[in-house]
């Protein structure tokens, strides 16, 4: 009877090592996965996304700070989602809506608008109470996931520039690893729940091209890391190997027995 069963028992075990092979690569697409393809990806700048935080002031045309403005907003200082330092600068949250809470014009939907758009937007709100005012706003915590191929491990990277590139992105998460494959980079941007993929290849120098699509808020760059076969197979059969030994020994005493 153990000398039918043996075999199977074997099987079952190298079955249940190559369960544990390359388990942390992530973001798998089957071979036919339709990726989106955007042209114009690379020419949308950066736009407001929900959580952002902003760094916003009020000037007059002159470049003189509107005290007024600023001695509303430091009396609001206890609503919970403006901070202050001593410079009197001031910085307010979007919140999941993508409305953020301003001095004096209330609540302003913000959400999408580029940063130049934005300014725009707020300086002709804020022309109902000031003469020719012009706004300075910054997103001050623009951040991406990034992957750069070591299977599950990565890094949420601050983007200080308004408009940061995609190789940018990469660099500061120093750079495409040893394991990962530069041929192939997943660009993983929108909604979660129908987000859209898009394949980029940085393994040439014509795929540089794509390298200068600019980041937008919240996106994953999941640099496909490529298969340790030999090295995660011994690995995972090390500790198969005593337990086969041991069968084996058990079996060989077993059948001199008989």
């Amino acid at each position: 009877m153990l000398k039918q069963l043996f075999p199977a028992l074997i099987a079952g075990l190298f079955l249940l090592t190559g369960c544990g092979i390359n388990s942390d690569i992530m973001f798998k697409t089957p071979n036919n996965y339709d990726y989106d393809v955007d042209q114009t990806l690379g020419n949308v700048e950066y736009k407001i996304a929900p959580n952002d935080i902003i760094s916003f002031s009020v000037f007059t045309n002159d470049g003189f700070k509107l005290v007024d403005l600023t001695t509303n907003v430091t009396s609001l200082t206890t609503q919970g989602n403006q901070s202050f330092n001593n410079t009197n600068s001031t910085r307010f949250k979007v919140d999941i809506d993508g409305f953020v809470k301003l001095p004096i014009v209330g609540r302003v939907k913000i959400k999408d608008y580029t940063v130049r758009e934005a300014e725009k937007m707020l300086e002709e709100k804020y022309s109902t109470y000031y003469n020719k005012p012009f706004v300075m706003l910054d997103v001050v915590n623009r951040r991406v996931m990034v992957f750069p191929g070591n299977g599950g491990d990565g890094l949420v990277v601050t983007l200080e520039n308004e408009n940061t590139t995609l190789i940018e992105g990469l660099a500061l998460a120093g750079g495409v690893s040893e394991r990962g494959k530069a041929k192939k980079i997943k660009l993983i941007r929108g909604d979660s729940r129908n987000p859209e993929v898009h394949l980029i290849d940085l393994s040439t120098v014509e795929g540089m091209k794509q390298s200068n699509l600019l980041l937008q808020a919240n996106d994953i760059i999941y640099v496909e890391p490529s298969k340790r076969l030999s090295s995660e197979i011994a690995s995972e059969l090390l500790p198969i190997a005593s337990i086969l030994t041991t069968l084996l020994l058990f079996y060989e005493i077993v059948l001199n027995n008989n």
